[in-house]
């Protein structure tokens, strides 16, 4: 995945009904695990095809979470 990729793949995810945000201002996290188990089967095959199609992101992740919080979907983490 390059930099430019990640708005695309954030919505990508955010499309298929997943909740995606940054946790503090160092991780994210993205899935389905809140979603009802139907929903959830429903939507893996999109989440893995998002995966397959953008490729590696570890090398982006501060970037990534940057974006996030850019778009106000973010948690803040309480020290």
């Amino acid at each position: 995945m390059r930099k430019a990729d990640i708005p695309a793949f954030v919505h990508a995810v955010i499309d298929t009904g997943c909740e995606i945000c940054a946790v503090g201002h160092r991780w994210y996290v993205f899935g389905d695990g809140d979603l009802p188990p139907a929903q959830r089967d429903a939507i893996a095959p999109r989440l893995r095809e998002i995966e397959e199609t953008f490729g590696e992101r570890d090398h982006l992740k501060m970037e990534i979470v940057a974006y996030l919080r850019s778009i106000g979907r973010y948690i803040e983490i309480e020290r």
